[in-house]
């Protein structure tokens, strides 16, 4: 029976990828399969947050709803067992009548968390947990993390110069360093569209007037959130009026801003500078990805880049400059960012 549970939890695996982060976000990406007498009767997975979960779609797609009686079904997430913005999934399974469930991973969310296999089991349902858990929980790392620590999933991005700085001295005369290429920057926003939230510091605002929108990218506007303990932001700056939801956070610390947000249901955060804000982030170890792009080019001075005692994960080389990924020790798989 576990090999069986093992390739059909596969199938459920390579669908759960199919929406994307940046579709089903801050929702997990959830993949289900629906197996009578050894052939699968019915496939979904979670396509939008706020639609149909995976169990809701692959039930659906069952052409004989009588064929469900005599049916297991698997999911890479246990059910829901909450009303949010739609039913519990695991009342639908029981209400289907599927005598059989099988889980990849348990959901680390508080108000599910063996609270979806519970209601199954006590409707005397059999359900199997574990199948592949880890490569499960893989799928969702921005999910997992958030849930299981009660903070966004951090990433912390920049790029520098080849000699280690992020711009020149400040010099309202200049503008801001390209370090980027036109290739690499559009990579940057399509990342940006795969985040709740994207984090700037008041300084950054100041020297830059960046807009802190996905617009060389389609896809959502992540909420906007400027850190500002010590400096005004200007009130003609792009964030204050171009008309977009913007947030401007003068709380004591990251840790205390990180809490407030997934108060809010953010599970993700794209840190974008400047070098303190970075830095505090660094050296209070509230990160989980850092995405640094080093350009060929050399600046002899200016603004310091963060400081990384850590080796790449993964590099790659595009348009002459070279992206790292250093990944938190111990985190789950970064495939999906």
């Amino acid at each position: 029976m576990m090999e069986i549970d093992t390739r059909y939890m596969k199938r459920a695996i390579e669908l759960a990828r199919h929406a994307g982060l940046a579709n089903t976000s801050p929702n997990p990406m959830v993949g289900a399969v629906i197996v009578r007498d050894g052939m699968i009767i019915g496939e979904g997975y979670h396509r939008r947050c706020g639609e149909g979960h995976a169990e809701v779609n692959a039930i659906a797609s069952v052409s004989d709803p009588e064929l469900l009686k005599d049916s297991t079904i698997y999911v890479t997430l246990e059910p829901c067992s909450h009303y949010g913005k739609t039913p519990p999934c695991s009342q639908l399974i029981i209400d289907k009548g599927i005598p059989r469930v099988v889980v990849g991973s348990l959901d680390p969310y508080e108000k599910v968390s063996g609270r979806g296999v519970k209601m199954l089991r006590d409707a005397g349902i059999e359900v199997t947990t574990g199948v592949l858990e880890d490569e499960c929980r893989a799928v969702n790392p921005v999910f997992m993390t958030a849930h299981s620590l009660r903070r966004p999933w951090v990433t912390l991005k920049w790029a520098q110069s080849a000699d280690g700085y992020i711009d020149r001295l400040r010099d309202p005369s200049q503008p801001p360093a390209q370090l980027s290429t036109p290739l690499t920057a559009t990579l940057m926003h399509r990342q940006r569209t795969m985040h709740d939230a994207i984090m700037a510091g008041s300084s950054t605002v100041i020297s830059d007037n960046p807009s802190l929108t996905p617009r060389l990218w389609p896809g959502r506007n992540p909420k906007r959130v400027i850190m500002s303990r010590h400096n005004s932001i200007p009130a003609d700056c792009r964030l204050l009026t171009d008309g977009l939801p913007v947030t401007v956070s003068r709380s004591g610390s990251v840790a205390e801003e990180l809490e407030r947000l997934y108060a809010e249901g953010t599970t993700s955060v794209l840190v974008e500078g400047g070098a303190k804000l970075l830095q505090s982030f660094i050296d209070a170890g509230l990160w989980d990805m850092m995405r640094v792009e080093t350009s060929p080019l050399t600046l002899g001075e200016g603004v310091k880049a963060p400081k990384v005692d850590k080796i790449p994960s993964q590099s790659l080389t595009i348009d002459n400059n070279r992206i790292d990924y250093f990944v938190r020790d111990g985190l789950l798989g970064v495939k999906n960012l």
